[in-house]
């Protein structure tokens, strides 16, 4: 080992972890590499951990990042030498990326799982999993596959550690004469221009995913996509106040007429070349009313689905993807984290990561507001301290979470940030309608009316109203550009993406100083106080440290 080594932040072990040290002067440049091919996995003060996956190495590969990049990156950084079963695992890995393809035959309709290796066909040939949706005997490391089912096929070979290469192309399209009104009030910029050429490959892709910070206009993005596509296309979205606001920005930023439009919600159910709608509106509980619904896939000739906020994409339309894959499929997302672990099939049925920028890359560009984060912790009131010793481990997160020693906490920082625009956001209805109460200030929830919802936001952004009170339906999708302080006062237990969601609420760039405050209240010594640590992973590798204050209430 070289003298110098030793100043080096990273150390690369034999299990495929990296552990980064936070003080060294390498460390941003170091966290931004490893971000492109490996997972944080916890974040204390000075040593940050992160592990390389199949995963994060696939979707390095599908972006043009190579196993020697990665070693080179890790060689780069590390004190010792790189343990060789590492550099030996993460080319066998890497390199499993494309060994699969799956190709239209040249009759325009068949399909072929295809590889250039006999043994890897001979393993596939005897895996169920697999086998089930060949129509024929391989011949040549060749064989036709069911297309209804290559969707299906491809979450089998992901299993299985073959990620296959999607080479088979798209169905007819119906077209669509649509353009960007682009001019002195409106311009793409230059990284929304480079995750469309990602996203297209020069038209080899055209299906994947782009991961952009809250606020970075992912939408503006989707909208590019199909200017360039000028194809019909479907776009689904979270709640019908995200649908509203992918209807104004497409009347605002192209050539597209209200007539051309349609939304398809609880409310109407308009088809048109361009038509959006919810999840929620295709995830209907019964099955036959979730049937009905997914009519509207097939309802025209789709050239593009959009997946807004990909990252939550629910089961039931996890299903449908799995036979749309003849469609382009655009995936939109500030985080592809999931806590339910399926980040491999959106890999498989959207595509894989082809664009992301990291989020203090765009605050440095002054695209995005800066932001400091602090975690507050405070006691649990006498009261409530026995409650919580005896509660089940469940309820013991809830009891902290709604701790009522919050709101003295919510009143210094209101004082603190006087005529600032503040949302206070939260999960638990009865917390929230009580801290709304004692502040006299609107609450927006899920049961309250759409037309109320977009009142009240209306009123925030034009300066009426400067507190709002906000659950779980403002994580996503929510354009209060104005926002620049966020109270966080109980989330979904350890979210990372949730967290990410909400801080990407006060990132729309600011007149004047362009900062941001995000403020999480938590119960000190409590599950609350686990979780939150959790919850905060996804943006401290994004460059976000917590400041930790002990609150006085």
């Amino acid at each position: 080992m070289a003298i110098g080594d030793i100043f080096k932040p990273l150390v690369v072990q034999s299990d495929m972890t990296l552990l980064l040290e936070t003080g060294n002067e390498s460390y941003e440049s170091a966290r931004d590499e490893l971000s492109a091919f490996a997972e944080m996995v916890k974040s204390p003060e000075y040593v940050h951990t992160y592990c390389i996956t199949p995963l994060s190495l696939w979707n390095a590969a599908s972006a043009g990042v190579s196993a020697n990049d990665v070693i080179e990156s890790l060689e780069r950084y590390s004190k010792f030498p790189v343990p060789e079963i590492v550099v030996s695992r993460i080319r066998q890995i890497s390199g499993r990326y494309g060994k699969t393809r799956i190709v239209k035959a040249d009759n325009g309709i068949d399909l072929y799982l295809e590889t250039d290796d006999e043994f890897i066909m001979a393993q596939l040939a005897v895996e169920k999993s697999v086998v089930k949706y060949f129509i024929e005997e391989p011949r040549h490391n060749r064989v036709k596959i069911d297309r209804v089912f290559r969707g299906h096929i491809k979450q089998a070979l992901m299993a299985l550690q073959f990620p296959p290469e999607d080479l088979a192309g798209y169905s007819e399209a119906s077209l669509l004469d649509v353009s960007l009104k682009i001019g002195e009030r409106f311009r793409l910029r230059d990284y929304q221009m480079e995750a469309v050429s990602s996203f297209r490959m020069g038209g080899k892709g055209d299906h994947g995913v782009i991961v952009l910070p809250c606020g970075a206009g992912k939408t503006i993005v989707g909208i590019a996509a199909m200017s360039e596509l000028r194809m019909e296309t479907l776009v689904l979205t979270t709640s019908i106040t995200a649908l509203r606001q992918w209807i104004d920005e497409l009347l605002d930023k192209t050539s597209l007429t209200q007539s051309e439009i349609g939304e398809y919600s609880g409310e109407r159910k308009d088809i048109k070349p361009v038509t959006i709608s919810t999840y929620h509106i295709l995830s209907a509980k019964d099955r036959n009313e979730e049937k009905k619904h997914f009519e509207l896939f097939m309802s025209r000739n789709w050239g593009l689905i959009i997946y807004d906020e990909v990252h939550i994409l629910p089961a039931p339309v996890f299903r449908i993807t799995a036979e749309l894959q003849a469609k382009r499929r655009l995936g939109l997302t500030a985080t592809l984290v999931r806590e339910d672990g399926l980040e491999t099939d959106v890999f498989a049925l959207i595509g894989p990561k082809r664009h992301e920028i990291g989020w203090k890359v765009l605050e440095g560009q002054g695209w995005l507001a800066q932001a400091d984060c602090f975690e507050i912790r405070i006691p649990m009131p006498d009261e409530l301290r026995m409650p919580y010793a005896i509660a089940h481990r469940r309820d013991k997160f809830r009891i902290a979470a709604e701790n009522p020693l919050k709101l003295g906490i919510i009143r210094q920082l209101i004082r603190k940030h006087a005529g600032a625009h503040i949302l206070i956001i939260g999960v638990y209805l009865e917390q929230l309608q009580a801290i709304a109460d004692s502040l006299r200030a609107p609450l927006v929830m899920g049961k309250t009316r759409n037309s109320m919802r977009e009142a009240l936001y209306a009123q925030f952004k034009k300066g009426d109203i400067k507190l709002l009170v906000v659950s779980k339906v403002a994580n996503f999708a929510i354009d209060l550009p104005d926002a620049n302080v966020a109270i966080e006062v109980s989330g979904t237990f350890g979210s990372r993406q949730e967290e990410a969601q909400r801080l990407g609420r006060i990132l729309r760039p600011k007149p004047g100083d362009n900062r941001a405050y995000f403020y999480t209240v938590v119960s000190r010594d409590t599950r609350e106080e686990e979780f939150s640590a959790h919850r905060q992973l996804f943006l401290v590798e994004q460059g976000y440290p917590y400041k930790i204050i002990d609150g006085e209430v």
